[in-house]
Parts: structure tokens; C-alpha cells; sequence
């Protein structure tokens, strides 16, 4: 049983909780409906392809892909939107929407060179991330991932204009929109893969996302901002941005470095281990986008303007608030993924091609996984505390610090329990970046006053 008299006592006498909590439940319920309808995607997915050479591929295929999306565009929004919020209401909404064009602008330059960077060394980078992909198992690969690519573009544009529609907080609706992308692979997997085979999860995430950028591009122009790209020139709040830019970006890259060394060590193992690791994390994925996605977007812009007034009480108090509130309610999930890993994969994947020696190399990859759930979801409310309070190098060191980590357990963990000790080792470096986070918070907070630590 969930401890809800405990929770409901998180939140007394703090307006400002209640409105994050509201904030969390819009962003967690629209969350809801787009990870059941993943879910099921998931489920179509495997009976169709199963753990099959052609699913090795499109994951490859797809994971540069969501590393480009995740950090040029997700970098840009964590850099934009705290001086977004005061530009506008400082200097009006006109400089406002001058700022956005200019950083849509260069955020929409920057995916499009990624992008063919990426095209262009292909052939060179993907040996080494699927080393032991067989010939034309890798060739498929990469032609998998050039048919992927618009998707960096059109989905960048979409997260941007999410990210401006919580500056209003606008937050069920933006949250929702994602659901269309679910829908579309699964008419797609079930209507062309007879015809056109795994090229058809490529066509039907194409078209997801180009319906998911027009929907949120259409709610952004309705509360007040145009869709434009244009530049306005290098002003203060434009500085402003780019300062901040740079050091969320290269954390991210480092960060995000442990994606591609689980994949490639993955693949160094029997076929079907990339298949695993990606099967296994859907249900934890689930759980982190729920918890940490919903409060990280909820957290973002109070920790913000409690910072720029000097509301240090305001920030002691939000930080205990939601670090106790998300340990409270996702060590009893972790436990229960970790207890029922092995009915959960049977009841839900083992069907059609995936059977049941599928499910056993499955399920303890699920177990590893899930440990790290409690660390993962508490460690995001620190991480977005430092971001508002300038200190992105610290996410750099700590995303270093987690890469050494994610290097050295793989390939420990590895020799003992195969594909599982790589999810194994995720769960271990997570603890050690919660830490991390937890102590660079505790201490960049200003000490409480003698009169507030009394009260």
C-alpha cells in the first residue's frame, strides 16, 4: 500500500506544491494514456518482428536519431525557456517571441547539420556501434537510419514548441499530443510490414511525427507565439541563451554516451541481446516518464522564479517536498516490477514470435533495470534545481563521472550475467549520480536562517 496520509502531509501550508503537484497529475494523466497506447504498440511490435535481425536493425537504426533529438533540442529547451519566461515578462511578449524565433532558428540549423554529419559518416560510426552485426544485417542498419533521419527535424520542432507551451502551463494537452506517434507504428506494423516489411516502422514514424510537430505548432500559435524562423540579431537575452547552451549541451552529449555504450556492448553479445535491452526497458521507461518526466516539467519554471527572487525557504521546502514524494511512491513500484518481472514479460510479449526462451533472457534484464526507478525519478528534482541555479557544469562532471561508470560495470557485469549486467550496471551508476546530486544541492543551497529553521 501506497503511505497517502504521508504524502498528504508533504503538502501543507505550500501553495506552490499544490500547484506543481497539479501541474505533475496534467502532465502524468496525459503521460498515462500516451505510455498505455505505447505499451500496445510495443506488443504489436513484438508479434510482428519479434527478436528478429530486422528489430536489431531499426533500433540501431533509431538510436541516433533520439540522441540527436534529445540533445540539441531537449539542451536548447532547458537553456531557453528560464530566460524566455523573463524576457517576457519584463520586457514584453513581443522581445518574447523575437528570442524564440532566433533560438528555433538556430536549434532547426543545428539538427539539420547534425543530421547530415551523421548521414555522411554513417558508414563509419556503425561498425562501431553494432561491431557484431553480420554484413548485411548492418547494411540494413544504416539504410534504416537514413530513412530515420527527418524525424531529427520534425521532432525537435515539436518539443520545442512543448517546451513554450508549459511557459504558459499549458501542460495535459502538450503532454497528450505524443499519442499519435504509438498510434501510427502500430498501423503501420500491422497494415505494411507484410508489403514492405521493417521499412514500415520507418514510413509510419515518419508520418507520427510530422502529425505530432503540427498539432503542438498549431497550439503554440494559439496562445500568442507564431512559428517562425527568423533572426533577430545577438541581443543580451539571445547571449543569455547561448551562455547556457553550451555547457546543457555537452552534458547531455556525455550523458547520453551511456546509450550508445549499453547498445554497442549489447551487441557484442548473442543476437537478440539489443532487442532485450530495449524490450526490458519499456515497462521502466514507463515508470521514469510518469515520475521524473512529469515533475522535472512541473519543477522547471517555479524553481526558476523562486531562484530569481532569492526564495531560498520556497526551495528547501519544494526539493524535500518532491524527493520524499517520489521515493514514497516509486520504491513500491520498483519492488513490484522487480518481483513480478517474469509474469509481466510472459502475460504481455510472449506471443507470436517472441517466445518463450524470449521471455527468459527478458525478464531478469526487466529486474536489473528496475532498481534503479527510486534513484533515477528523486535524482531529476536536484538535477532541475541546479539547472535553474546555473550550475550545468556540475551536470557535466556528473555526467562523466556516470559514462567511466557505465564503461567499466559493462564490462564487468557483462561476463556474469550477459545482457543483464548491462542493465545492472544503468541501475548502478544512476545510484551514483543521485548521489552526486544530492550532494552538490545540499550544498549550493543557502542555509536557512535562524528564524525559518526555527519555524
Amino acid at each position: 500500500m501506497f503511505p497517502f496520509a504521508q504524502i498528504a502531509r508533504l503538502f501543507e501550508g505550500s501553495s506552490v506544491n499544490r500547484r506543481i503537484f497539479r501541474a505533475a497529475i496534467s502532465v502524468s494523466g496525459a503521460a498515462i494514456v500516451v505510455k498505455i497506447v505505447a505499451t500496445v504498440k510495443e506488443f504489436t511490435v513484438a508479434g510482428v518482428y519479434g527478436r528478429s535481425d530486422a528489430m536489431d536493425a531499426f533500433l540501431a537504426a533509431a538510436l541516433i536519431p533520439g540522441l540527436l533529438i534529445n540533445l540539441i533540442s531537449e539542451s536548447m529547451n532547458q537553456a531557453l525557456v528560464p530566460t524566455l519566461i523573463r524576457v517576457r515578462e519584463q520586457e514584453g511578449p513581443g522581445r518574447a517571441q523575437q528570442l524564440l524565433s532566433s533560438s528555433m532558428l538556430w536549434m532547426c540549423l543545428l539538427l539539420a547539420a547534425a543530421s547530415a554529419m551523421m548521414a555522411l559518416g554513417a558508414r563509419g560510426f556503425f561498425p562501431l556501434i553494432a561491431s557484431h552485426f553480420p554484413p548485411a544485417k548492418l547494411d540494413l542498419a544504416i539504410r534504416l537510419f537514413y530513412g530515420l533521419l527527418p524525424v531529427v527535424l520534425i521532432t525537435g520542432i515539436a518539443t520545442n514548441c512543448t517546451a513554450v507551451l508549459n511557459t504558459f502551463d499549458r501542460f495535459a494537452w502538450p503532454a497528450l499530443t505524443p499519442v499519435v506517434m504509438p498510434v501510427a507504428v502500430m498501423a503501420g506494423a500491422l497494415l505494411l510490414s507484410p508489403r514492405v516489411g521493417i521499412w514500415a516502422m520507418v514510413y509510419s514514424t515518419l508520418a507520427g511525427a510530422l502529425i505530432h510537430a503540427g498539432m503542438v505548432t498549431w497550439m503554440m500559435e494559439a496562445h500568442g507565439y507564431r512559428f517562425s524562423l527568423r533572426w533577430h540579431g545577438m541581443t543580451g537575452a539571445t547571449r543569455e541563451v547561448a551562455g547556457q547552451y553550451g555547457p546543457v549541451l555537452l552534458s547531455s552529449v556525455v550523458a547520453s554516451g551511456g546509450l550508445l555504450v549499453d547498445q554497442s556492448m549489447a551487441a557484442m553479445l548473442p543476437a537478440g541481446s539489443v532487442s532485450a535491452l530495449a524490450y526490458a526497458n519499456r515497462f521502466v521507461s514507463v515508470v521514469l516518464t510518469l515520475l521524473a518526466g512529469a515533475i522535472s516539467t512541473a519543477v522547471t519554471p517555479y524553481f526558476s522564479r523562486m531562484i530569481a527572487v532569492k526564495d531560498w525557504a520556497g526551495c528547501r521546502h519544494t526539493l524535500r517536498t518532491w524527493v520524499r514524494l517520489v521515493a514514497l511512491v516509486s520504491a513500491p513500484i520498483a519492488a513490484a516490477l522487480i518481483a513480478g518481472a517474469h509474469l509481466l514479460i510472459r502475460f504481455t510479449f510472449q506471443h507470436g514470435a517472441f517466445g518463450s526462451q524470449d521471455t527468459a533472457v527478458v525478464t531478469p534484464v526487466l529486474a536489473m533495470y528496475a532498481l534503479q526507478i527510486p534513484f533515477f525519478a528523486s535524482s531529476r528534482v536536484f538535477y532541475r534545481f541546479l539547472v535553474a541555479m546555473r550550475r550545468t557544469d556540475l551536470i557535466f562532471y556528473c555526467g562523466l563521472l556516470n559514462l567511466a561508470l557505465d564503461i567499466v560495470l559493462n564490462l564487468v557485469l557483462m561476463r556474469w550475467f550477459g545482457v543483464a549486467g548491462i542493465a545492472l550496471a544503468t541501475s548502478l551508476w544512476t545510484v551514483s549520480s543521485f548521489l552526486f546530486l544530492f550532494y552538490w544541492t545540499r550544498k549550493l543551497l543557502p542555509k536557512a536562517s535562524p528564524g525559518e529553521a526555527a519555524a
